[in-house]
């Protein structure tokens, strides 16, 4: 699906150029998509070079974190939940521990080791399934779960925030929180009413109440807050957080006997590969997504959902910030490139700039993680994966256009 997207651009991006010239007279316009071309060309090598060094120190933490034992243990925690939710699944079943590790390292925004610890948990699932071609009920509760997993530390967004000059990379910490939050109740919700789930279990409310319990009380706090109060708290918090969290790791990790210098060094190793890994997919995208807006075909998608809010008397500022919306569900690389586009045409600290990485964190790649997490074990009938899945991106989605507006504004 993702090539036919990509190719897409290309395509619409073309027609549009063709009616900017023909029909506007526009003689220029090609000369424009060309300088887009090699403009984002430019930018995606600048950006991921950029990256090395936050990304391989980010890698370093991580490898800290895993010796500390604190990663397994939080994998640990949350292990009977799961066997509540999916009732199928045995308890002590290593589908558990593949699940609670994809979930955990979700949480922690660790992109590149959630993908195939999810693809081993999806095949530990597929040993239980009685029909090997038809999704059963504990898979697309997992894969919903996993396309709208909290994010409590959204690091991809907070260095590419860095990198494009955000004084306060962490502004954005709070707003992702509420909105994947709301993202993962929703698909739950939705998905445990298709499937009957007994949502009532003690164990099962002692989780859920827990974590609405405190979101509620950060809402409740928030809303006592000035404006420019409400900014300085988000700011101070979330990079608190994020200190504290590295802290932690390091302090258990050096109880334990690990030398924490050491294994942060190994961990850094990582980050230059991952860095220079993604140049390929962030500059096709991003090439595409310049010669789209440069043919003038962003714009004129965007006015008219701008056109169609203005006449229902609404503030129009999120429509900007859309198409990392409409991206998000199909391509996470898409919806990365879209949320740099925006940030680089309308600053990186704008309403629009914000709410653009704020609509990254809220969800996650519902198409793509259904195509891979299925495909490699051979489902061809997903019956309500998608749905479900949508479901929670619609939430996630609207409670980061509602934030943006309680948060930026």
């Amino acid at each position: 699906m993702l090539h036919r997207i990509w190719l897409g651009f290309f395509l619409v991006a073309f027609a549009s150029a063709l009616y900017q010239w023909l029909g506007q007279g526009d003689a220029a316009v090609f000369q424009r998509i060309v300088a887009a071309l090699f403009e984002m060309a430019g930018l995606s090598v600048e950006l991921a070079i950029g990256l090395i060094g936050l990304m391989a120190f980010w890698l370093g933490v991580v490898a800290v974190g895993e010796a500390s034992g604190l990663i397994a243990a939080l994998a640990r925690l949350l292990s009977p939940l799961f066997t509540r939710l999916m009732p199928e699944v045995p308890a002590g079943h290593p589908a558990i521990s593949s699940m609670t590790l994809n979930l955990s390292a979700n949480m922690l925004g660790l992109d590149n080791a959630a993908t195939p610890l999810g693809i081993k948990a999806m095949k530990d699932l597929q040993t239980l399934n009685p029909s090997p071609d038809v999704a059963s009920d504990a898979q697309i509760l997992f894969l919903v779960l996993n396309t709208s997993a909290v994010t409590l530390f959204p690091v991809t967004i907070l260095l590419y925030r860095a990198q494009l000059g955000a004084p306060d990379p962490a502004a954005v910490f709070f707003p992702i929180l509420i909105a994947t939050s709301c993202s993962t109740l929703a698909g739950l919700l939705v998905t445990a009413r298709v499937q009957r789930i007994r949502l009532r279990d003690p164990v099962v409310l002692a989780f859920l109440g827990g974590a609405i319990a405190l979101l509620l009380a950060l809402v409740a706090w928030f809303a006592t807050l000035t404006a420019q109060e409400l900014e300085r708290q988000s700011s101070l918090l979330g990079n608190l957080l994020i200190f504290g969290l590295i802290l932690l790791f390091l302090v258990v990790a050096h109880r334990r006997g690990v030398n924490v210098y050491e294994r942060f060094i190994e961990g850094a190793r990582q980050g230059f590969d991952t860095a220079i890994g993604i140049i390929p997919y962030l500059l096709a995208m991003l090439v595409a997504i310049g010669a789209l807006r440069a043919s003038g075909a962003l714009d004129l998608l965007l006015d008219g959902v701008r056109h169609l809010v203005n006449l229902g008397g609404w503030d129009a500022r999120w429509v900007d910030a859309l198409p990392t919306a409409l991206m998000k569900p199909l391509s996470g690389s898409g919806a990365r490139a879209m949320m740099i586009e925006t940030m680089n045409t309308h600053g990186v600290d704008s309403f629009q700039g914000r709410l653009a990485a704020t609509l990254q964190g809220s969800t996650e790649t519902t198409f793509y993680v259904l195509a891979v997490y299925f495909g490699s074990v051979g489902l061809r009938h997903t019956r309500h994966a998608l749905a479900c899945g949508l479901a929670a991106d619609a939430a996630g989605i609207s409670a980061a256009i509602a934030v943006a507006y309680w948060f930026y504004t």
